[in-house]
């Protein structure tokens, strides 16, 4: 609990961070949220980024309670990784559905959002097996699922208006 515990301004900070993001992400993605939904791959390439974001945020969230032990901190994690990574198996699904020419690098548009909750996962295990290194990966965890967030959002948002 003690490595948990040093790991509280971080998760602080990540908490609002990601909070703050997947409230604008969804306040932008709102104003033109029409055009959003006529594009089934857009539609879910935007919900995995906001599911990367709730899973940084949760999982932050949950480092932040008092006497959280390694057990149940790392199981909750592997089963919030496993839910958010449905929905990039769904938007990984609809990019390789979208057979439009302009529809490029469909692997690595796939591969993006499955990094954060792969982070997670690794380091749910970690710490479920009582390895205390799995909380640096929630770190690396929810940067990448900011920056997977932002990049996808921003795709989203131009594409849409193209």
């Amino acid at each position: 609990m003690e490595q948990i515990e040093a790991w509280s301004e971080f998760n602080v900070a990540m908490v609002g961070a990601t909070a703050a993001l997947a409230g604008l992400v969804i306040v932008a993605a709102s104003v033109n949220i029409g055009d959003i939904i006529k594009e089934a791959s857009l539609t879910a390439r935007l919900a995995a980024g906001i599911s990367g974001l709730v899973l940084a945020l949760i999982g932050s969230a949950i480092g932040l309670i008092p006497g959280v032990g390694l057990l149940p901190y790392g199981v909750a994690m592997i089963l919030l990784a496993l839910v958010a990574g449905v929905f990039q198996a769904q938007a990984a699904r609809r990019i390789f559905e979208n057979r439009h020419p302009a529809n490029r690098l469909r692997l690595g548009k796939s591969a993006v959002g499955f990094l954060a909750p792969l982070a997670y996962l690794i380091g749910g295990g970690l710490l479920a097996a009582g390895r205390t290194d799995g909380l640096m990966w929630f770190a690396v965890g929810s940067i990448v699922a900011i920056v997977a967030a932002l990049l996808v959002s921003w795709i989203v948002l131009v594409e849409v208006l193209r």
